[in-house]
């Protein structure tokens, strides 16, 4: 399998290399690094639970560019992507949701679209 096909929530935190919000402009430096974790657990929770859809809380929350297309990163292979980024989407099927994905870039939710 040569590529795959994700979108993600992003919430950046003070760790994260870059903490603006790509949606709002504002600093994330205020966000600890568990603030940012608990969340995004209880986004997961909503979603997995059929409370909220995956792609408008990525439009109304996630700290992505992504957040315009609904999270949606398009088609990437290994070696685009942070390492922990790219082995959670490839460990994932075809719409299977990730668990919470930790990288500089702050934590993650992934859904594997193709």
């Amino acid at each position: 399998m040569s590529k795959v096909r994700a979108s993600h929530i992003l919430i950046k935190h003070a760790g994260s290399r870059n903490p603006v919000s790509r949606r709002t402009n504002a600093s994330t430096a205020d966000k600890s690094p568990a603030e940012a974790t608990a969340e995004l657990d209880a986004i997961l929770k909503a979603i997995r639970n059929g409370q909220a859809n995956f792609e408008e809380v990525a439009k109304q929350r996630s700290d992505c560019s992504s957040f315009k297309q609904g999270g949606d990163l398009g088609e990437f292979g290994r070696g685009e992507m942070q390492k922990p980024f790219e082995d959670a989407t490839y460990a994932l099927k075809v719409g299977e949701i990730s668990g919470i994905v930790s990288t500089d870039s702050g934590v993650h939710i992934i859904k594997r679209t193709a």
